[in-house]
C-alpha cells in the first residue's frame, strides 16, 4: 500500500491513464447488446481508484483536456449547426430547443425545491440529459466564482456524484423511450410508419440528372464507326443519361471530351457508366476494343465527400443533382451516411451538412463534382495543429469575459468559449477547405482523450467526496434523474408530433439526436425494421450538443447563492 501511495504522490498521471484504459475497455463490453459507455465507466473506475489516496492534478491539465473535447464537439457540429438556422430545418431545431429548455426547467425546479447546490444540480443535469460536456462547462463556471478551494473541491465532487448516479439511468431510459414509448405517445406503429415513409420517398420524381444515381460502375473502350459525325452529348443521351464519355483518342492524340465535341471515325473512346447500359452501346458507337493503355489513363475511384455547402442543407438528392448539373457528369452516388449510419436513398431523400456521400467515378470527375458539394475525405490528410491551437486559445480567452446580472457574474468559462470557438472554426473550415484541416480520425482521438482524461481527473481528484455524496443522496439523485430524463423526452415527443406535425419516424430519430444518444437511433431502426429514423438525427444532434453543453454555466448561475 505504501508503494501505491508513493506512486499517487509522485506520478498520479499513471492512475489517470489507467482509469482511461480500464474504463474504455469496460465501456465497450456489451451485455445482450447493451453497453454502459466509456464515459460513465471511466468516471466509475476513477472514483473507485480515488479511494486509494489523495490525487492532485494541476487545473491546467483539466482545462486543456476538456478544451480538446469541447472544441472538437464544436468543430464537428459547426457547419451543420449554422446550416440548421434555416426554414428548411426549423421544425427539428425547434424540437431540440424544446428538449433542452424543458430539461433546464425541470433541473431548476428540483434545485429550488430541494435546495440543491450548483454542483449537484449540474451533475444530475449532465447525467440525466446524457451530455457529459455539462460537467466541464459547469466546473469552469464554478471556478470563476472565486470559491474557497475546499468548497470548490466539494462542488466538483457533487458534480461527479450526480453524474455517476444519473448517467447510466438516463442513457438506458433514452434507449428504451425512443423506440418503444415515443411511438405509443404518438399512437403509431413505428414499423408501419417507416414503410409508409419508405414508400413516400420511393415515389418521388426522378432527379433532373441521373448522374448522381449509382449502379454497378465500370469503363469500356470502343472504336467509333456508327457514332461518327455525332456529338458527345447526343451519344451519351442515346446510350443513357448515366453514361459519360471520359476520353477521346484521335490518331494518338487526346481530344477533350466536351459535350459539343464531334466524334470521327476511328476515334478510340472510353465510356464510363452503368454496366448493363454501356455493354449495349456497340450499335450506337462501334466495335468494343481491348485498349488497356487508354483505360488505365482513366483512374476509377471511390471517394467519400463530406457535405459542407450550406445551400445544399436540407435539399433532396434530386434537387442537389439538378444544382450540381453537368459537374456531376460521370459521377455516381453509391451511398449516403449520417453520423456513421447508412441513410436510405431515393430522389426525395434530404441531405444535410455533415452527411458523407460515397461517390464513384474517375478521380477527375469526382473532384469536379466535390467542388459543388463539400470536401473530399482523404486518409492522408494531416491535422492543422496551428489552426487547432489558435482556435482553442481564442475560445479560452473568450471564456474569461464575464458580465454581471444582478449580483451574479455570468461567464462562458473556458469550456463554453472553446465550444463557440470550435463552432466558428468548423464553419470557417467548411467555407475555406484549404484551412483548418481536422480529419475525422483526429477529431475522434482528440474527443476521446480530452473527455476521458478530464473525467478521470475529476473522478480521481474527488473520489472520496464523490463516493460519500453517492452514499448520502444516492436514492434522491436517482429519483430526480429519472424525472429529468423522462419529462423532456415526453414533452419533446408530443410537441414535435402534435404541434410541429413532424413525421413520427423522423421524430424518433430527432429525439435520439437531441439527447445525443447515438445508440437510441439503432434501437429505433431495429424496431422500425428500416433505416428511416436516421433521417431525423443530424440537425437535432448538432443543436442538442450546443444547447445542452451551455446548460452548465446557466445552472451554476441560477443556483449559486453567493
Amino acid at each position: 500500500m505504501d508503494t501505491v501511495r508513493w506512486i499517487i504522490s509522485t506520478a498520479p498521471e499513471v492512475f489517470l491513464l489507467l482509469a482511461v484504459a480500464i474504463g474504455t475497455i469496460l465501456g465497450r463490453v456489451k451485455v445482450r447488446g447493451f453497453a454502459i459507455g466509456t464515459t460513465a465507466c471511466i468516471l466509475i473506475v476513477s472514483v473507485l481508484l480515488g479511494q486509494l489516496g489523495s490525487f492532485a492534478f494541476p487545473p491546467l491539465l483539466r482545462v486543456i483536456l476538456f478544451s480538446f473535447f469541447v472544441f472538437t464537439i464544436g468543430y464537428r457540429s459547426g457547419p451543420e449547426f449554422f446550416a440548421s438556422l434555416s426554414f428548411r430545418t426549423l421544425a427539428q431545431v425547434t424540437m431540440a430547443l424544446v428538449m433542452g429548455g424543458t430539461g433546464l426547467i425541470v433541473v431548476l425546479l428540483f434545485a429550488y425545491g430541494f435546495k440543491l447546490d450548483p454542483g449537484t444540480a449540474s451533475g444530475i443535469a449532465a447525467g440525466a440529459l446524457t451530455q457529459s460536456s455539462v460537467i466541464g462547462t459547469a466546473s469552469g463556471a464554478l471556478a470563476q466564482l472565486g470559491l474557497p478551494k475546499e468548497i470548490l473541491n466539494q462542488q466538483e465532487a457533487n458534480i461527479a456524484a450526480g453524474y455517476a448516479v444519473t448517467y447510466v439511468l438516463g442513457y438506458i431510459l433514452t434507449l428504451l423511450f425512443v423506440p418503444f414509448v415515443a411511438p405509443r405517445l404518438m399512437r403509431v406503429n413505428l414499423k408501419v410508419e417507416a414503410k409508409k415513409l419508405e414508400a413516400e420517398l420511393a415515389g418521388g420524381e426522378p432527379p433532373k440528372t441521373d448522374n448522381l444515381a449509382y449502379r454497378k460502375f465500370q469503363a469500356r473502350a470502343y472504336r467509333v464507326s456508327a457514332g461518327a459525325g455525332r456529338t458527345v452529348q447526343s451519344i451519351e443521351d442515346e446510350i443513357g443519361s448515366r453514361t459519360a464519355i471520359e476520353r477521346i483518342v484521335r490518331r494518338g492524340v487526346d481530344v477533350e471530351p466536351h459535350l459539343d465535341t464531334v466524334l470521327e471515325a476511328g476515334d478510340d473512346i472510353v465510356i464510363a457508366g452503368r454496366t448493363s447500359v454501356i455493354v449495349a452501346a456497340k450499335p450506337i458507337i462501334g466495335t468494343e476494343i481491348d485498349a488497356d493503355e487508354i483505360l488505365k489513363a482513366i483512374p476509377g475511384n471511390v471517394l467519400e465527400v463530406l457535405v459542407d455547402s450550406r445551400h445544399l442543407h436540407g435539399r433532396s438528392i434530386a434537387d442537389i443533382a439538378g444544382r450540381v448539373g453537368q459537374d456531376a457528369r460521370g459521377v455516381f452516388l453509391r451511398g449516403l451516411t449520417r453520423m456513421g449510419r447508412e441513410v436510405p436513398m431515393s430522389a426525395d431523400t434530404r441531405v444535410y451538412v455533415g452527411d458523407v456521400m460515397t461517390l464513384v467515378g474517375s478521380t477527375r470527375n469526382i473532384e469536379r463534382a466535390a467542388n459543388n458539394i463539400g470536401q473530399i475525405l482523404r486518409s492522408g490528410d494531416r491535422a492543422d495543429i496551428a489552426f487547432l491551437a489558435a482556435g482553442i486559445a481564442a475560445g479560452l480567452l473568450a471564456g474569461l469575459v464575464s458580465f454581471k446580472v444582478g449580483g451574479i457574474a455570468l461567464t462562458l468559462g473556458g469550456g463554453g468559449g472553446a465550444l463557440i470557438a470550435g463552432l466558428v472554426c468548423g464553419w470557417l473550415r467548411s467555407r475555406r477547405p484549404t484551412m483548418g484541416a481536422l480529419p475525422p480520425a483526429a477529431q475522434q482521438t482528440l474527443s476521446d482523450i480530452g473527455l476521458g482524461g478530464f473525467i478521470a481527473a475529476i473522478g480521481l481528484g474527488n473520489g472520496a467526496a464523490a463516493w460519500a455524496a453517492v452514499q448520502a443522496h444516492g436514492l434522491l439523485l436517482v429519483g430526480m434523474g429519472l424525472v429529468i430524463t423522462i419529462v423532456p423526452l415526453v414533452v419533446a415527443t408530443l410537441f414535435a408530433f402534435y404541434v410541429l406535425r413532424m413525421n413520427p419516424v423522423v421524430t424518433c430519430g430527432a429525439l435520439a439526436g437531441a439527447m445525443t444518444v447515438d445508440a437510441a437511433v439503432t434501437g429505433a431502426c431495429e424496431v422500425a425494421e428500416s433505416q428511416t429514423p436516421v433521417l431525423g438525427v443530424a440537425v437535432p444532434y448538432a443543436v442538442g450538443n450546443v444547447v445542452l453543453t451551455v446548460l452548465g454555466p446557466i445552472i451554476v448561475a441560477a443556483t449559486h447563492t453567493g
